[in-house]
């Protein structure tokens, strides 16, 4: 595994960005593990998750590309800040484009949109904490073609959850490449990290033991792709 991934799954962890246990995630489904992107609160956690997607998307879509579009919410700041490292690691200008959630009806920024204006030309990356089912994907993706001609490059996530979407069958990614025609990728999967944290110590502790290691298991045997 890439040094910058496990150094990424431990950001994760130190963040609390990386939680386990039980929750019950906007699928309704069950999961012993859940991800967090609002848990980055400071600036130098801010900074250092900019620089990790700029990373993967540098990485993974090279420099081709305009915009970097954040879906409302947790979005919008994970738009902003990689914009701001991709011009710092790699002196590239980059704009971020959001969606909102409500219309402005007012003022010189009214309309469905925060920060750049896309145009006709424009090739967009879009940028997401995680994918799980896919459903984001059907409200944001439409508006961005909607928008302008552009050309969507690819998706970029934290992390790839590795679980069936909504046609029980391919993950979420997958559908979402399928269906859109676009590219799909994330920093890590989460057979990465687990991979990283099984029954290793890491700062005094076990995150991921014997037992988590079975409940994940159980987990991907009903929802993992087969």
């Amino acid at each position: 595994m890439e040094a910058y991934k496990k150094e990424f799954i431990e950001f994760m962890v130190d963040s609390d960005v990386l939680k386990f246990g039980e929750f019950t995630l906007k699928s309704g489904r069950k999961s012993p593990f859940f991800m967090n992107a609002g848990a980055y609160v400071t600036g130098s956690q801010l900074k250092k998750l900019g620089e990790y997607y700029a990373k993967a998307i540098h990485d993974k879509y090279g420099d081709d590309f305009d915009v970097l579009f954040g879906p409302a919410y947790k979005g919008i700041p994970i738009s902003v800040v990689t914009a701001i490292a991709y011009s710092e690691l790699y002196g590239k200008e980059v704009r971020y484009c959001s969606d909102r959630k409500e219309e402005k009806d007012h003022g010189a920024d009214k309309g469905n949109f925060l920060g750049s204006k896309l145009k006709d030309g424009d090739r967009v990356v879009m940028i997401e904490d995680v994918t799980t089912s896919g459903k984001s994907m059907e409200e944001t993706v439409p508006k961005v073609r909607g928008a302008a001609n552009v050309e969507i490059v690819g998706l970029m996530v934290s992390l790839n959850r590795m679980e069936v979407g909504k046609g029980g069958e391919k993950s979420a990614l997958e559908e979402v490449k399928d269906t859109y025609g676009f590219e799909t990728n994330a920093i890590v999967t989460m057979e990465e990290v687990v991979e990283h944290l099984h029954n290793r110590e890491y700062k005094g502790k076990v995150v991921i033991d014997d037992t988590l290691k079975q409940a994940i298991d159980k987990y991907y045997e009903q929802y993992g792709v087969k």
